[in-house]
């Protein structure tokens, strides 16, 4: 049985993964702060014999005692509302926190993967956005504590590999909804699923025009679990070519709940990303994989979560 440390493992996508990882046989370590995670994202795992559970913030040094084989590098605040609450906490976790992780990897000589983010394109000028697109990114503007956090944590991961010979991936993941999304997320699908449900005015930025490409996340998860185990070491795509405008899924999730809810629009943050579609030619060539549940599907597993949450 093969050991797998993920920091961040409570949060959205981290509990996903510590769940896929059990499934596949191995031990699970989950390290997180619940500075943005939810013990309640994992709590259905405590009482299987491979998984255990560290409070602890990975910007200081790491220590496990217990042999390890691959390290899931997830520890971040990933919504807007998160990382512009907590600018300095996303910039450390970036910085120190990708640097302890991988002087942890390499001292139990494990394999290591690092969770960076399509933002890392910025608000790009190709379309779709392709691994070798350097990117148009603000580094003084408000989402850059975001974007240049997960840049810099690309250059430290390459860095290791180059210099240490560490053994290292990179995912750029690119949006991602699913169970155990918060509600007060801000990112645009439980935003615009705890409205509708709610009845309430479901808010767009702008005109609504800004396209996505959303991902379900039991997809992403199996295309960051065949990076892992690859042999590729440079930046990997994992998202959802589908590409739709933000007001198309408005009102995709208005008729799917039912809602009598109407569109509102607000003026558009700063920086916001008028594109956002992946190129996954890389996953699908060298991992095999590309994603299996459509958005209907999603959105609808995704939407009777919410329900649950919201009690309606």
């Amino acid at each position: 049985m093969k050991t797998a440390v993920v920091t961040g493992g409570a949060g959205f996508l981290g509990s996903h993964l510590c769940e896929r990882l059990l499934g596949e046989g191995h031990a699970v370590i989950c390290i997180d702060n619940l500075i943005t995670g939810s013990l309640e994202n994992i709590e259905h795992l405590f009482g299987q014999k491979n998984f255990r559970f560290i409070q602890y913030d990975v910007t200081n040094f790491i220590h496990v005692p217990d042999d390890v084989h691959y390290v899931f590098h997830f520890a971040s605040p990933a919504s807007p509302i998160d990382y512009l609450k907590l600018p300095i906490q996303t910039l450390k976790v970036g910085s120190l926190g990708t640097h302890k992780a991988l002087g942890f990897a390499k001292a139990k000589r494990a394999r290591f993967l690092i969770s960076s983010t399509s933002e890392v394109y910025g608000d790009p000028d190709i379309h779709p956005q392709v691994e070798e697109y350097w990117g148009n990114v603000n580094p003084i503007g408000p989402r850059g504590v975001y974007d240049e956090a997960k840049r810099f944590s690309e250059a430290m991961t390459m860095a290791y590999h180059s210099y240490h010979g560490l053994e290292t991936r990179i995912v750029r993941i690119f949006n991602t909804y699913g169970e155990r999304m918060r509600i007060d997320d801000g990112r645009a699908i439980p935003a615009f699923l705890s409205q509708a449900l709610r009845g309430e005015p479901v808010t767009v930025f702008g005109d609504g025009s800004q396209t996505r490409s959303v991902c379900y996340v039991s997809d992403l998860i199996d295309g960051i679990y065949r990076l892992m185990l690859s042999d590729y070491f440079l930046p990997v795509n994992i998202g959802n070519p589908e590409e739709l405008t933000m007001l198309q899924l408005a009102q995709e999730i208005i008729a799917l709940t039912g809602s009598k809810s109407t569109i509102v629009h607000k003026e558009l943050p700063v920086d916001d990303p008028r594109v956002r579609q992946p190129d996954i030619t890389k996953a699908r060539t060298l991992l095999h994989w590309e994603p299996k549940v459509q958005r209907a599907e999603g959105l609808r597993r995704t939407m009777d979560y919410f329900r649950l949450k919201l009690g309606c």
